[in-house]
């Protein structure tokens, strides 16, 4: 798939034989008001402690912790402690939470499926926890202040966030950022074809 995909960096923790691990992943996606799904290659080290004990924890990741983010995506587990990387606490459920993170949430998963190399955790938020930092005076999440970092793939670029375009669902007739050229017969372009072939192994 060549298709450019930007999406949220997150910093998943995790128990792995009695030891706090942690990963950088990008493959995330919301499946509904309480859920998320969490994509990781079958082979990541983190992935054992998450069937054993069946939850883990997401950290939203921000400039300021980025270069520690990167760094635990790039070695593995099974070769590097990476437990001294973060300062944590473990959380009301069981899972370490990054203290640095702006926005941690502590989820149980609910089912996985396997998908061409790859476990799909599928979340449920628990409990989460956010930096008085990023809260707005209504105790709102104000994300022009959280800004978490994002990655758009296939580049392997980290961006930025953070800039507010409108309110959804009820943008004005004026708003440019909506203005798009009618496309003409010919001038389409496909830019990625997929097949999923998704079985379940919970």
């Amino acid at each position: 798939m060549n298709s450019k995909r930007v999406i949220c960096v997150m910093g998943i923790g995790a128990m792995v034989d009695g030891k706090v691990n942690w990963r950088l992943v990008g493959h995330t996606g919301i499946i509904g008001h309480n859920k998320i799904l969490v994509s990781m290659k079958h082979s990541n080290y983190t992935n054992r402690g998450i069937f054993t004990d069946k939850k883990l924890s997401i950290n939203l990741v921000s400039r300021e912790i980025l270069p520690k983010a990167d760094y635990v995506g790039s070695v593995r587990g099974s070769e590097v402690d990476k437990s001294g990387v973060f300062d944590y606490s473990m959380g009301a459920n069981g899972s370490p939470v990054i203290d640095e993170a702006p926005l941690s949430m502590e989820c149980n998963v609910v089912d996985v499926y396997e998908s061409e190399g790859f476990d799909n955790f599928i979340c449920e938020v628990v409990n989460t926890y956010a930096s008085k930092q990023v809260i707005d005076e209504k105790g709102k999440l104000d994300y022009t202040k959280l800004k978490p970092a994002l990655f758009a793939f296939p580049t392997y670029n980290y961006i930025a966030t953070g800039e507010i375009l409108g309110d959804c669902l009820n943008l004005k007739p004026e708003t440019s950022m909506c203005a798009k050229d009618s496309i003409s017969k010919d001038g389409i372009v496909r830019i990625s074809k997929s097949i999923n072939r998704v079985r379940c192994i919970w």
